[in-house]
């Protein structure tokens, strides 16, 4: 089971960061909606 998810991350390596980078974007979208309220 390791050495599976080992390769498949082995073959997403490219599109990890990207696919990272874009989680972290939503995460802050999401906390700035949420706090928007409060600054009106």
């Amino acid at each position: 089971m390791f050495s599976d998810l080992k390769q498949i991350i082995d073959r997403s390596e490219a599109t990890l960061l990207a696919d990272a980078l874009g989680a972290v974007a939503l995460m802050v979208i999401l906390v700035a909606g949420l706090h928007l309220p409060a600054l009106v």
